[in-house]
């Protein structure tokens, strides 16, 4: 029996009806197309619910025992395995609730649990009290969904304009549960739930808690009461009961009795309204064509016994409990016999339709019409029911209509009557106690029906018929009972009743009659008809005013009445010095006149608070005057009764400004508030001393309240500036002053005969305030005192009235202190429950101050901000701080709390919450009070709870509605809807805005994190897990799921957009910040799993609230970029899996949905999908389509064709207007601008002026309406730029964050394929907004990087072979590459996505970047980045020099097939050259100037184009168009700029970095021969010949510097390396152009010679330089290099200058001087020293050293092979034959003999200048160089094999290989990116290898051949001096001319002079040394070098030749 006995967790008595409700009013209310069919499921289920409605399920034993064992063998519960124990408590508490309502005992558990379960949405209640909620909770919705289905039925009354199916459906469905007896049940129902007799059940077992739960038990209880009633109201309203349902109606109704105040309470009501409607007949009078249709249906014609069965039982004598109910069933059911008897065809009912006046005289006989007066329409419910009242003015005006003998019949009794109370005064006799009133009765009752209108129904209008045809639209609406417009026959008999009734009227009916007629009156038309009515009743009469004839309810008789009362009392007006005259007896007004005055009154002000034609007319009557009359009699001495009816008379006059200018005036003259004293005055008087002396004796003020109202009013038509100008200082002061201190202040302390009205006179001084202060805008000159005259001496002015309101508000004032202490009043008594007399009121005040507060907030900055500006010696204190103050009575700062706590009361006071939530929204921009705040929020545990629930229930309120346009007038429902909703999104900002401030703040309490321990410990739960509340974060969340299960997404981006983007915007904020990101992402990622749940509905399309839905979609974006860059960083690869598959996928998948949701359509769909779904097409990505949701075009208004303004200046003003709001847009104040137009049209003079104002302000609204286009376009362009950026970002996080083995490869570069181009075509579009431009450039930038990337990273997977012919770094570009080599692989293109994308992708660019173009230069900055690294894929990779391809022939070179790179770059090339001058414009421009990263990046494009144009167009076009030479003189600038960068502290280095760009490019183009002739031609090296900054070379202090390097490093480097950085770009250009020009090398020597000789000191003081750094290693290689080309003795003669001897002679002595230094070198670098050098050398990280290592290396090699290579060209030139030879070296070898003495410090010059260096030191090169050529040979080897071999190295040495390449964080990578590391640094190594494999073997090859030159001349044709021969001697002088012609004339330092000194000695010891010296190891060595190196590279056996030849000489000498 376990089965059946499974609990229901979500407890069947509450979760099914919850559900049920939900289905009724999608379906019905909301209108959900695809609620149709679910509703359909649902009341085929739950029928039975329905039938059986409201019952229980019942006690059974079985269910007993079973629950009484839970706790030990558990319960069973649905949809959950195993059991579940269950506490004993629960099992009691189960018990109980079971006994209480009387239901099973399962039923009673899962009560409980779903309490349990529910208990965080009511905290503070146990699950018990939950449980008892939701048990009524659950009635309700089964009430309520009644209520819908019967209403939504077709009928007679009104159709809800519903599907057909949908009503067909639920007609059917409640016609059979009326077949079931629905009437009977529904009134057991109501009979047997009594409100007490619950709570006395409930109060037994403690089923009550708070006040709130008793309160909302019993509107749950009462509610369900109501809806039941309603329920069978409505059924009637469609479609009447029939015969036997209807006696059971009658007969409940018999038992009926009234609430204490005389009304029938809701239920009854309603009941009653039903049996009205049962016998509704009038609908059948419309004459419509389906009459007899109608009259077939209707059970009253159409069942037998239905007429006469009813009218037996209302004839009954039996009376009612109501004799007045009977009466009114009565009076109904004789106007339906009346109204049968109309119809042709019932003669068969003739008995009973003549028995229709004895019972309509039955019914007036029970006083019907007092009855309906007081019980019916004086009831609460009878407004909210718009056919309630339809009902009963049907009644009345049928009974008009049908029945006027009747109506005659009551006036003739009246009148006798009149005339017997007439007589009996006269006779001095009581009058007769029997009389009857009905026809007053029926005047009070029509008086009562129409004196309200709350649905505009203006019902009123029947009785009067107009003598102009009205529309009657306003009567029809959408009910159905007026279809056609009513016969105006009935129009005439009501209107004759109103005129005949007002016919010599009895003095009786007087005052009825005026109250009838002010009933009649509401309503525009109405009072327009009235007022006519009164206007012509006294006109008739004219000529005898005074005689008696006169009709009494006319205008003419009143005002003149008044007239003579004015005139009569006035002569009563004792002087104002008789003190005693407040005790005069009054004998003015009879207590009679007054009644009637004021009747009349009254009528005045319906008519003329609705007429204003009427209101004009009566002022402007000349006779009349009334409102002279009334501030007359205001004077006079009458009962403060008539007095405030007076002034609310005043006060509808006072709605037009016209009228109110006037009498602003009038009441200052006539004193009604004494403002001014006169100085023999005594005794004040006035209103002040009425409402002090009379009202408070009274206990009463309505003068008061009138006078305060008739201010509001007067305050908000016309506000005079200089109110009693003349009499006293000017101003409004005296009002406030009165107001303030007599009125508001000492309000609390009066005493009140009726306590409502100590809140009516709060609620309207208070309303006064606020309008004063809402009107209030700060003013500069409301600063400065303005003195006036008055009566000859200077006065202070009175300041503006909303000056002294925020004085009084920004200070502890009394009036701020009583504002406070209202709140906290005001709080209390909400927090009770309970109704008390006056509750609207003291909300409304509340209200006001809450808004008094908010206006205060707003105004006080600018208000303070002038204040300090100005001289006043005022003191103010920002309110927020006030509000920090300390509460008086309770003696804690809980003023703040005490706002808050409105927030609780949010569901039942919607504009308090509302208010308190923007006081609190404005307060929290400050962090210094924001922890104030949560101290005091957090201070006492019950308050903190209850402020938290109060938060939480604003955010879940689910009546919120957003309304998108709220222009129109609202029905009171969605102005509350649309007021929650407003409280939402204040209760967010606060949220938002507190989360920016540092922590501790308000938004991290709301939120749930924890305040107590660092924000980051904290761990958020679902509500309710470990003691959790539910905070706002849960809220927040909840909003957002809300129809994630569907298929059409959250609901809240449709119905609520704003709402959703500030959510979306809570949650982003929360994940961006460090110190909540963990813990809420924690959350989000596994308790909620909302991104992806959100993601998945990615795109929002919603285009009427685009704006809100880029800006959701951007938080959403940016929150999930944060998701993957975090669950990558923390290894989480499923969760970045999941969401990546969902974004970039393009396969389809089955749509994410819960289960069971989707029902049929599902199951068909998936079907269908699963026939065709291997040829499913591929569906677009998300990513993309969330990028079509972006539109990039943009609106933007028209420019306005305006007659008066000036357009030019109206955008102007438009500009100054401009501020930044709360979310960082610019956009334009409307009111601002609003304000400066209208004192533009104020200030205008004249007559035509005022003629044109109405032209005139409609073209300000056409400017406001174009200023608020304008800023909807600003805000739409903003939120695109938003969601583009956030879209790159997620793009980016997606590229560059996530691990990269997530995306294959191929899928990777085919994703960035579609990105670009997607992007590239919605810019490149013709309407795209040039705002989004920067965006998308970059965009644009990283993906192209990342294609670039990923294509590389795929062209770089190596093969495990090495192929024949290829390097073994083949290019695995396809899988069809390994087959064979021919020519269709390389067809195959390049990369995944194929040649062609890859084009497409490079037109866009172009196009992209011509598009932009001439502004947007940072665009184009983005766009050259990115075609950079576009050209970058058709770049080979670094490839390692393995010395192989050398192998190859010339001829194989020249036939292999053109590679991919080569291809893709050709075709690149071609793409780029079609799009000609029009690119190249524009690049060359970007180059030349703008913004210093735009020049670099073009100059860095310029230089790659450049280096691929084959044909040489671009540099063409840059050399004819001028460019080049532009680049070139531009170096002058630049000179500046640079000489700056060297002092110590240098400013920015974008000069730097600018001229290293452009010397680079520069260095490019002259590695063409065409190039470095333009450049030479364009003079660029006399350009740097002629720039200062290379004189300007920093000294290094050397042991300074070897500190220095161990420093730490820091990003601008020291003045050294900046030089560097300036000199060596110099010198490599100098060197690329020696190199390039062939044809012009001399004069390019020349030039570079010149170059040198300008800046010969620096180049002197580099070659001195004994520092052994990178650095000046470099310096000295490329100047070695450059020495080497141009110092040599043949370029002087091309110096074409027609130079004098001394200048020739400098220019020797230079060159000179270049030479020996240079040859000084050798010693330094190629002897043995070179080993100290290296021994100086040590930094810090190993990594570093071991490259700096290499690059010293390669440097000191690289000057040796330069030296080396100057001195053969030396010897070259200067010796035309070998006989001549120039001797460079002594003839010594030994390598120390030059030296002097022992070592020397380094500092000192290594040799002296007199010394030449001898051979010893190439000898010593040679051996040198040949052993660093085995070791650079071995080295190389072994690191090709490890670099074919990597994945099998050892783990340290690959770790040791990369940190060479990244020093720090290599443990961190992977494997994979390991190896990529290790590689790269190995290819490196090679080709470092390989370089200085090819410089050894140079240096080798130039010390052979100059030691067998030197040789030869030594051992062959040199004569020792010692052995002196003439003809020897002349042959040296002649060498030595020659000698110093080239040399220079310096005697004792030419070279011959050491060479002269040559001994036989040393020629001996010469050949003795080198025949040891050049030994057979070292012969067998240089021949190994041929064997392996130089054979394959210079193809001569050079090496081979040379040694033969030396080792030749040294035999023949030798012999």
């Amino acid at each position: 029996m376990a089965a059946p006995l499974a609990v229901n967790s979500a407890a069947s008595l509450w979760g099914p009806y919850k559900d049920i409700w939900q289905t009724v009013m999608n379906a019905i209310w909301k209108r959900q197309p695809e609620a149709v069919h679910r509703l359909d499921q649902v009341l085929k289920k739950h029928k039975s619910d329905f039938i059986s409605l409201f019952r229980n399920p019942p006690k059974n034993v079985q269910q007993h025992e079973k629950i009484q064992k839970a706790s030990t063998e558990g319960v069973a519960i649905q949809g959950q395995q195993g059991t579940r124990l269950l506490p004993e408590q629960l099992i009691r508490e189960a018990f109980i609730l079971s006994d209480l309502f009387d239901i099973g005992e399962l039923a009673a558990v899962e009560l409980l649990l779903a309490g349990e379960h529910q208990q965080p949405h009511f905290p503070g209640l146990t699950r018990g009290l939950v449980a008892v909620l939701l048990y009524w909770d659950g009635k309700r919705c089964i009430a309520n969904s009644l209520r819908a289905l019967i209403q939504s039925r077709q009928g007679k009354t009104w159709t809800l304009e519903l599907s057909q199916e949908l009503i067909s459906m639920t007609t059917r469905f409640t016609d059979d549960l009326m077949e079931q007896g629905l009437t009977q049940k529904i009134l057991t129902l109501v009979s047997h739930i009594d409100l007490n007799n619950e709570f006395d059940k409930l109060q037994r077992e403690r089923g009550l808690g708070s006040e709130k739960h008793r309160k909302e038990v019993s509107d749950l209880i009462k509610e369900c009461r109501q809806s039941l009633t309603e329920s069978l109201f409505v059924w009637t309203c469609q479609s009447p009961l029939s015969k036997d349902d209807t006696l059971i109606l009658i007969s409940y109704l018999e038992k009926v009795t009234v609430e204490a105040d005389g009304s029938l309470d809701g239920v009854n009501l309603s009941l009653l309204m039903a049996l009205l409607y049962c016998f509704d007949v009038s609908f059948l009078e419309q004459g419509a064509e389906d009459r007899e249709d109608l009259m077939h249906r209707l059970p009253l014609l159409a069942e037998r016994q239905y007429i006469a069965t009813i009218h037996t039982r209302l004839q009954e004598s039996q009376p009612w409990k109501l004799p007045g109910l009977q009466a009114t069933v009565r009076l109904a059911w004789a106007l339906t016999l009346r109204g049968i008897s109309q119809f042709s065809d019932v003669t068969a009912l003739a008995e009973f339709t003549e028995a229709d006046e004895a019972m309509a005289e039955l019914a007036i006989a029970d006083y019907v019409f007092l009855f309906l007066t007081e019980s019916v329409v004086a009831s609460e419910n009878f407004y909210q029911e718009e056919f309630y009242i339809r009902k009963i003015h049907n009644l009345v005006t049928d009974f008009l209509a049908l029945m006027p003998m009747k109506v005659k019949q009551l006036r003739n009794r009246a009148d006798e009557d009149a005339r017997m109370i007439h007589m009996s005064i006269q006779m001095g006799n009581e009058p007769p106690i029997s009389l009857r009133r009905d026809l007053e009765h029926l005047m009070l009752l029509i008086a009562e029906l129409y004196r309200k209108d709350p649905f505009n129904l203006e019902l009123a209008h029947e009785y009067w018929c107009p003598s102009e045809p009205l529309q009657t639209s306003t009567i029809m609406g959408s009910y159905l009972g007026v279809a056609h417009q009513r016969p105006p026959q009935r129009q005439v008999v009501l209107s004759k009743f109103v005129r005949q009734m007002g016919d010599l009227l009895p003095s009786t009916i007087y005052i009825p009659y005026l109250k009838m007629l002010r009933g009649l009156a509401s309503g525009p038309q109405c009072a327009h008809y009235c007022f006519s009515l009164l206007k012509v009743n006294g006109s008739s009469h004219a000529e005898n005013i005074q005689g008696a004839g006169g009709s009494p309810v006319s205008w003419e008789h009143f005002f003149h009445s008044l007239m003579l009362y004015h005139e009569h009392l006035r002569k009563d007006l004792p002087s104002a010095d008789s003190v005693q005259y407040r005790h005069l007896p009054l004998r003015g007004i009879t207590q009679k006149e007054q009644d009637g005055l004021i009747a009349f009154l009254q009528l005045t002000t319906v008519i003329v608070n609705w007429s204003e034609n009427a209101r004009l007319a009566l002022c402007e009557h000349p006779q009349w005057t009334p409102v002279v009359v009334i501030l007359g009699l205001l004077q006079c001495s009458i009962p403060p009764v008539l007095k405030a009816e007076l002034l609310e008379t005043l006060t509808a006059f006072g709605r037009s400004p016209e009228i109110a200018a006037s009498l602003w005036q009038s009441l200052e003259y006539t004193q009604i508030l004494q403002t001014v004293r006169s100085p023999g005055q005594r005794q004040a008087i006035g209103i002040e001393v009425e409402l002090n002396e009379i009202e408070s004796r009274c206990e009463e003020y309505p003068l008061t309240r009138a006078f305060c109202r008739l201010i509001s009013t007067l305050v908000e038509s016309s506000f005079p500036a200089n109110l009693g100008a003349g009499l006293r200082p000017p101003g409004f002061d005296p009002y406030l002053q009165f107001l303030r201190d007599s009125v508001f202040l000492r309000f609390r302390t009066r005493a009140y005969r009726r306590a409502a009205e100590k809140w009516e006179v709060a609620e309207v001084v208070l309303e006064v305030f606020y309008k004063l202060l809402r009107d209030y805008e700060p003013q500069l000159e409301d600063f400065v005192d303005q003195y006036v005259e008055l009566q000859g001496e200077e006065i202070i002015a009175y300041k503006p009235p909303g000056f002294n309101l925020m004085y009084h508000l920004l200070n502890e004032s009394p009036m701020l202190e009583l504002c406070l202490s209202l709140l906290e009043e005001g709080v209390k008594q909400l927090d009770t429950y309970a109704p008390f007399p006056g509750k609207k009121h003291l909300e409304k005040a509340v209200q006001y101050c809450l808004a008094l507060l908010n206006l205060t907030l707003q105004k006080e900055n600018i208000f303070m901000d002038l204040l300090r500006e100005s001289h006043l010696s005022l003191i103010v204190t920002p309110l927020e701080q006030l509000l920090q103050g300390i509460n008086p009575r309770t003696k804690k700062a809980d003023h703040v709390v005490n706002i808050a706590r409105y927030l609780y009361h949010g569901n039942s006071n919607p504009e308090l919450a509302f208010e308190s939530a923007k006081i609190l929204c404005c307060i929290s921009d400050n962090s210094n009070i924001q922890i104030k705040l949560v101290g005091d929020f957090t201070h006492d545990q019950s308050v903190s709870q209850k402020l938290m629930a109060g938060f939480v229930e604003c955010l879940d309120n689910e009546d919120a509605e957003e309304l998108i346009n709220p222009d129109e007038e609202l029905e009171p429902e969605k102005k509350r809807a649309q007021i929650h909703h407003e409280t939402r999104i204040h209760i967010l900002n606060l949220l938002i805005t507190s989360l920016e401030c540092s922590p501790p703040s308000l938004a991290l309490y709301l939120l749930g994190f924890e305040l107590k321990k660092p924000v980051s410990t904290t761990n958020l739960q679902d509500p309710g897990v470990l003691g959790c509340p539910r905070t706002c974060l849960h809220a927040i969340l909840n909003i957002l799921e809300k129809g994630t299960e569907t298929r059409n997404g959250p609901t809240a981006v449709r119905e609520s957009p704003h709402l959703a983007e500030l959510c979306y915007q809570v949650i982003y904020q929360l994940c961006a910040c460090s110190d909540t990101s963990g813990p809420t992402m924690r959350y989000l990622r596994t308790s909620q799993d909302f991104l992806f749940t959100q993601l998945q509905y990615l795109p929002f399309s919603i285009k009427e609230h685009e704006i809100s839905t880029l800006n959701q979609m951007s938080w959403l974006m940016k929150t999930a970029a944060i998701e993957m860059r975090v669950t990558s960083l923390n290894r989480q690869r499923s969760h970045t899996q999941r969401l990546l598959h969902l974004l970039l996928d393009d396969m389809p998948v089955k749509p994410y949905l819960a289960d069971g949701e989707g029902g049929m359509e599902d199951e068909s769909r998936s079907v269908s999908g699963f026939l065709h779904f291997d040829t499913a097409s591929k569906v677009r990505r998300k990513i993309l389509n969330i990028l079509d949701s972006i539109d990039f075009s943009q609106d933007i208004p028209e420019p306005l064709q305006l007659d008066f303004f000036d357009w030019a200046q109206i955008e102007q003003v438009i500009a100054n207007c401009e501020h930044k709001n709360s979310r960082g847009q610019v956009v334009c104040n409307v009111k601002y601008v609003h304000r400066v137009l209208v004192a533009e049209v104020n200030a205008l003079q004249g007559m035509a002026a005022i003629g044109q104002r109405p032209l005139l302000m409609e073209e300000i609204n056409t400017i406001l309406q174009y200023v608020v286009e304008r800023n909807k376009m600003l805000q739409c362009l903003h939120a695109k730029k938003h969601a583009l950026e956030s879209w790159r970002q997620l793009v980016e996080i997606i590229l560059t964050a996530c691990p990269q083995d997530l995306i294959q490869a191929e899928d990777r570069q085919l994703i960035i394929r579609d990105l670009l181009q997607d992007v590239h075509d919605k810019i490149l579009d013709d309407d795209a907004a040039q705002e989004l431009m920067p965006v998308v450039a970059g965009a644009v930038f990283t993906l192209t990087a990342h294609l670039s990337q990923s294509v590389k990273t795929e062209q770089k997977q190596p093969l495990a072979l090495p192929m024949a012919g290829q390097s073994q770094y083949a290019l695995m570009l396809d899988s069809s590459f390994t087959s064979s080599p021919g020519s269709q692989s390389i067809s195959m293109g390049f990369a995944s996505i194929g040649d062609s994308s890859l084009h497409i992708i490079l037109k866009k660019l172009l196009d992209f970047i011509l598009k932009t173009g001439g502004g947007f230069q940072r665009v184009r900055t983005h766009l050259y980045g990115s075609l950079l690294y576009y050209l970058q894929i058709a770049q080979r990779p670094d490839e390692p020099d393995t010395l192989e391809a050398a192998k190859k022939t010339m001829w194989e070179h020249l036939t292999a097939p053109e590679d991919v790179f080569s291809k893709l770059q050709r075709e690149n090339m071609a793409t780029i050259e079609s799009y000609g001058a029009a690119l190249m414009e524009v690049v060359c421009r970007d180059a030349c100037d703008g913004h210093e990263i735009g020049r670099m990046l073009a100059l860095a494009l310029l230089d790659h184009i450049v280096s691929v144009d084959k044909q040489q167009q671009w540099l063409l076009y840059l050399s004819n168009s001028g460019y080049l030479k532009v680049l070139v003189d531009s170096l002058a600038d630049d000179d500046l700029a640079l000489q700056s960068l060297l002092t110590p502290q240098p400013p920015l280095l974008k000069a730097l970095y600018t001229y290293e760009s452009k010397m680079a490019f520069l260095t490019r183009v002259a590695k063409s021969q065409q190039g470095a002739l333009e450049l030479l031609r364009s003079g660029v090296i006399v350009r740097l010949a002629q720039c200062l900054v290379f004189d300007m070379r920093p000294e290094t202090d050397h042991q300074g510097r070897m500190y220095a390097m161990r420093d730490p490093p820091v990003f601008i480097p020291a003045p050294v390396e900046r030089y560097r950085q300036i000199l060596l770009p110099a010198l490599q250009l100098c060197q690329v152009i020696l190199t390039s020009s062939m044809a012009q090398h001399l004069q390019a020597a020349g030039q570079v010679l010149q170059f040198l000789i300008s800046h010969s000191d620096t180049i002197q003081a580099i070659l001195r330089c004994q520092d052994v750094s990178v650095g000046s290693l470099q310096e000295l290689a490329f100047l070695t290099g450059i020495i080497s080309k141009a110092a040599l003795p043949g370029v002087l003669n091309e110096l074409d200058m027609d130079v004098n001897e001394g200048t020739q002679m400098e220019l020797q002595g230079h060159i000179g001087r270049f030479q020996r230094q240079c040859l000084g070198l050798l010693s330094r670098f190629g002897g043995s020293e070179r080993l100290r050098q290296f021994k100086l050398q040590d930094d810090n990280s190993a990594g570093d050293r071991v490259n700096r290592r290499d690059e010293i290396e390669l440097a000191m090699q690289q000057i040796c092979a330069n030296v080396m290579e100057y001195c053969e060209s030396l010897m070259l030139q200067s010796a035309p034959s070998f006989q001549h030879t120039v001797c460079l070296f002594t003839p010594s070898l030994s390598e120390s003999t030059n030296r002097d003495g022992p070592r020397q410090d380094t500092q000192a010059p290594v040799i002296p200048y007199w010394h030449l260096p001898g051979l010893g030191i190439i000898v010593y090169l040679l051996k040198q160089s040949t052993n660093d050529f085995f070791s650079y040979y071995d080295s190389h080897r072994q690191s090709v094999n490890k670099l074919q071999n990597v994945e099998q190295l050892p783990p340290d040495e690959i770790k040791e290989l990369c940190q060479s390449v990244m020093p720090a964080g290599v443990d961190k990578i992977s494997t994979s990116q390991k190896y990529v590391l290790a590689r790269r640094r190995l290819v490196k190594l090679i080709n470092n290898r390989a370089k200085l494999l090819s410089l050894c073997s140079y240096i080798i090859e130039i010390c052979l051949f100059i030691l067998w030159r030197h040789l030869e001349h030594y051992l062959l044709h040199c004569t020792p001096t010692d052995s002196q021969d003439p003809l020897l001697s002349s042959r040296m002088s002649f060498k030595k001319g020659r000698l110093q012609d080239s040399f220079g004339s310096e005697p004792g330092l030419d070279f011959s002079s050491g060479l002269n000194r040559v001994s036989q000695h040393d020629i001996e010891q010469l050949q003795i040394e080198a025949t040891n010296s050049f030994g057979e190891s070292l012969q067998k060595k240089l021949l190994d070098i041929e064997g392996l190196y130089s054979k394959v590279r210079s193809r001569y056996t050079f090496i081979q030749a040379l040694v033969r030849r030396i080792r030749g000489l040294l035999r023949i000498s030798r012999t």
